[in-house]
């Protein structure tokens, strides 16, 4: 385990339930008093570098800062070791595409840490055919330092970008957005359209200087709108059914609508919701890519995606900035 800090024990308290998943060796943290804190209420061998630590090793867990990422992760592929690295995955895409070179050489399983993928609410939607052409997503937060050493695009919305890549089946065709730095020296609330090669778009808003928590998407396609929210973990489908089709959802309808191509019936449907650790589970699925040598549930590549979407937006911040500088 490399990094001790809030989200760091977290892992550790995490991984110390996955028994006969992984075998929790210990970590290494640089901050002498938070390690010498976390050494004795986890009992667990405080390693004096990374690189004994990587000795010691066949996996790591890197939860550090995101400048940090790239240099640790680089040294313990060079030594063959599996890797769990926390998004964003990288500071540069750059940094990125070395990271996915690396990996294939030593054949490594590296998994990022993209959470939200293991939200009981997006779960629910297993087997639910999601074609959406309109997106609106709302990640609102109270303002906290921690992971203030990158803007609110890479530290909140990129969940919801890589949620969005997962989803749609296109590529991002364009981007616009705007931002302001409010409390730090990057952007703390960001607006963002994505508009994708298959006319999907997509709105966002990330904010971290909120007044109130609230992770929310919704997703809109034909006949049907999905609600998910990420914080209470909630899941909710409308669908619009033709009563003369084929297929109809089970129970009674809700109402019935007139529309433009006849009537529809309206249905209410409420996934089952399973509750689950996200981040126990997504270093469940690490362990078990590693057992069974497949690729993780969330890739390098996936990682790269978000971030390159991620850095697209934040250069049209700065090109917007520019303009109203002129």
């Amino acid at each position: 385990m490399l990094g001790v800090g809030h989200l760091g024990k977290i892992h550790l308290q995490c991984l110390g339930q996955l028994h006969g998943r992984f075998l929790l060796t210990g970590f290494y943290d640089p901050d002498a008093g938070r390690a010498g804190e976390v050494e004795r209420e986890f009992g667990l061998r405080r390693f004096g570098s990374v690189e004994e630590l990587l000795a010691a090793v066949e996996a790591v867990d890197i939860v550090t800062p995101t400048v940090t990422h790239y240099e640790l992760a680089r040294t313990a592929l060079e030594q063959g070791k599996h890797l769990f690295i926390e998004k964003p995955v990288t500071h540069t895409l750059e940094e990125a595409r070395a990271l996915i070179r690396l990996r294939d050489e030593r054949k490594a399983i590296v998994q990022v840490g993209h959470v939200e993928r293991f939200n009981p609410a997006l779960l629910s939607l297993e087997g639910v055919s999601l074609e959406p052409m309109f997106i609106e997503g709302h990640r609102l937060a109270m303002f906290n330092p921690r992971g203030t050493d990158v803007s609110v695009v890479h530290d909140l919305m990129i969940h919801d970008l890589d949620i969005l890549l997962k989803i749609v089946s296109s590529e991002v065709a364009q981007v616009s957005a705007s931002g302001v730095a409010v409390v730090s020296e990057t952007p703390d609330i960001c607006n963002a359209r994505i508009e994708f090669a298959n006319g999907c778009v997509a709105n966002l808003t990330a904010s971290r200087i909120s007044l109130k928590q609230m992770r929310k998407m919704r997703l809109f396609q034909r006949d049907a709108y999905i609600s998910l929210d990420f914080l209470d973990k909630q899941a909710q489908i409308v669908r619009l059914v033709d009563p003369a089709g084929p297929a109809h959802p089970s129970g009674a309808p809700l109402m019935e609508l007139p529309t433009a191509r006849g009537p529809r019936q309206l249905y209410v449907e409420m996934p089952r919701i399973e509750p689950v650790n996200a981040i126990k589970m997504e270093l469940e699925t690490f362990a078990e890519s590693i057992a069974a040598g497949r690729p993780p549930e969330v890739t390098l590549e996936d990682g790269y995606r978000a971030l390159h979407v991620a850095e697209w937006i934040s250069r049209e911040i700065e090109r917007l900035q520019d303009v109203k500088r002129l």
